[in-house]
């Protein structure tokens, strides 16, 4: 798995997402129109003339147009919203330059007008108590399990470091990778667990591991903590054993698997599962379709790179899906900060 590559899927897909978000007429929509059709463009010249690395030059111009203002922007709402209007109206104005747009002009001005407002004494904060807002490694802390599972990702991690051969299939043999004729053959039946917490390199676990702290937090907080690690180990020994499975029907050859993006596609099959079991709450359908989203996106990135097990991710989905509707089963609460592909 190439960093390259992934990135350069990242800078193809991403715009066009903004641009299926975005495609409500208006100004509002139109800087974001404008700066997808912008990453596309750099990223399509860099494929014509610097190919091997048109993954760093897209990646690049999606980080820098893309990413960074809505980061930004996120900031700049919660910047106002805590009436620090001076800092606000900074970040805005410097947002211009990465993504200028009349909606953003309007906001700067906006913020402008409330500064001075404020610094004539015309806006009062004495009495305004701003809801604490938790970052997400504040909110890592209310969902022990993922923090655990994040630990033990590293921790299955570090023994190969010092050798250097954590792509090497001799020492992924050895840590326990799945083999689906050493087990079916050696009966060697815990490779089904230990392929789990391995991974084939730095970029394979980060990514996951990146996945698992966006998706995880959220779904532990929604169904609780020990039913969130049973979908996790449930949906990744759903992921190897329909491989094994598929194996033996002749169906695919995965040759030596690991990582945890079974799991993770599981976290994925569990939140339709559940938003289907409490489609009553707001926002359900909205998320559903991310859920789908995020489906379509893993599915293309599947069919594009080699390296990857569509097979294992799937069955890693349909098991989590059928587990989030079984645990959903008598859950109430609010599924807020269920999945998005933005």
């Amino acid at each position: 798995m190439e960093l390259n590559h992934i990135l350069l899927f990242l800078a193809v897909v991403s715009p066009l997402v903004v641009l299926a978000s975005a495609w409500r007429p208006g100004p509002t929509y139109s800087g974001w129109r404008l700066a997808a059709l912008a990453v596309l463009a750099i990223t399509g010249l860099a494929w014509l003339f610097f190919r091997q690395k048109a993954g760093y030059i897209g990646g690049a111009a999606w980080f820098v147009l893309l990413f960074l203002p809505a980061i930004g922007m996120r900031r700049v709402v919660e910047l106002s919203a805590r009436q620090q209007y001076k800092t606000a109206r900074k970040v805005a104005t410097a947002l211009m330059f990465l993504h200028p747009s009349s909606d953003l002009r309007h906001q700067g001005e906006l913020l402008r007008t409330l500064e001075s407002r404020q610094n004539a004494g015309l806006i009062s904060s004495s009495s305004f108590q701003p809801i604490p807002r938790k970052s997400r490694f504040q909110r890592l802390r209310d969902a022990p399990a993922v923090f655990a599972l994040i630990l033990i990702n590293l921790a299955a991690f570090i023994p190969a470091i010092p050798h250097g051969q954590w792509n090497e299939f001799t020492a992924l043999h050895r840590l326990g990778a799945l083999e689906p004729y050493a087990i079916f053959w050696n009966h060697e039946y815990w490779r089904l667990f230990t392929s789990l917490f391995l991974h084939a390199g730095w970029i394979h676990l980060l990514f996951n591991l990146f996945a698992l702290f966006v998706l995880g937090p959220p779904l532990e907080r929604a169904i609780g903590t020990a039913r969130f690690l049973v979908c996790y180990l449930v949906s990744g020994l759903g992921s190897t054993t329909g491989v094994v499975a598929l194996w033996m029907a002749h169906l695919t050859d995965p040759g030596q698997l690991v990582g945890a993006s079974g799991c993770i596609m599981g976290i994925v099959g569990a939140w339709a599962g559940y938003l289907l079991r409490h489609r009553h709450i707001p926002l359900a359908r909205q998320r559903l379709w991310n859920v789908v989203m995020i489906v379509a996106i893993q599915v293309a990135f599947d069919r594009l790179t080699p390296q990857v097990s569509m097979s294992a991710h799937l069955c890693g989905l349909v098991t989590g899906f059928v587990v989030g509707l079984v645990i959903a089963r008598g859950r109430g609460g609010s599924p807020l900060g269920a999945p998005s592909p933005h």
